[in-house]
């Protein structure tokens, strides 16, 4: 059965994996450190603006429930975390090739998401050579027959729109059949457009967080 986060809940998650990737140096990740990830304004669908306070909330919540891990030193007062979610090792809640953790990624912290969009967006996280091979690797994870337990869904392809998009349902089972309304109802889709999009909202995304990365690095130094 698949835990059932908030949209915060997701979020953190999220972030957790992406920076497990990009910046496996600076993990476990402190609370300034995850809350700056959070709240990112490029790389992220819907952008939130989460205090320390909510974000400490949550991840304990989380702890609670063995899907994150705090590290904390009792002398110093300082928390630092990472997921326990899922994983590619074999002893992971979830079992993820490494293709599947970047998609997973990436829907935790922009929502649904076409094969073509995803692949752009996937950046430092996985190579996917082509849209296919975004949609093999999502396709791995959706199981119709499991319903609202299956970890990934395949939503009804827009008019107009080459590719449908994917979701997690980690925040509660999706409503396939008000996608299905909205999909009959939308007018011509600009995919190669939004893919473009994608790929420089990707760049811009890397260079935030190379120089919120140095930033945190020159706060760890100032309190050492």
């Amino acid at each position: 059965m698949l835990p059932k986060l908030t949209d915060v809940e997701a979020r953190l998650i999220g972030c957790l994996m992406e920076k497990s990737i990009t910046t496996p140096d600076q993990m476990p990740l402190t609370l300034n450190a995850l809350t700056n990830a959070a709240n990112q304004k490029s790389a992220r669908e819907p952008v939130m603006s989460l205090t320390k306070v909510e974000v400490q909330r949550a991840t304990r919540a989380l702890a609670q429930r063995s899907l994150v891990h705090i590290d904390e030193n009792f002398k110093s007062g300082v928390e630092k975390y990472k997921q326990r979610l899922c994983g590619t090792g074999q002893f992971a809640d979830l079992r993820l090739t490494k293709p599947q953790f970047a998609i997973l990624t990436l829907l935790l912290l922009r929502g649904a998401q076409t094969p073509g969009e995803l692949r752009a967006r996937a950046g430092r996280l996985h190579e996917f050579a082509t849209n296919e091979e975004v949609a093999a690797a999502a396709r791995e994870r959706v199981d119709e027959d499991a319903g609202e337990h299956s970890l990934l869904v395949e939503l009804p392809r827009a008019k107009g729109r080459k590719e449908a998009q994917f979701m997690h349902q980690l925040c509660g089972a999706v409503d396939l059949a008000n996608y299905a309304e909205m999909a009959a109802s939308a007018g011509p889709g600009r995919s190669a457009d939004k893919e473009r999009i994608a790929e420089l909202e990707q760049r811009i995304a890397e260079l935030e967080a190379e120089n919120a990365e140095l930033w945190e690095q020159l706060d760890e130094q100032h309190k050492a």
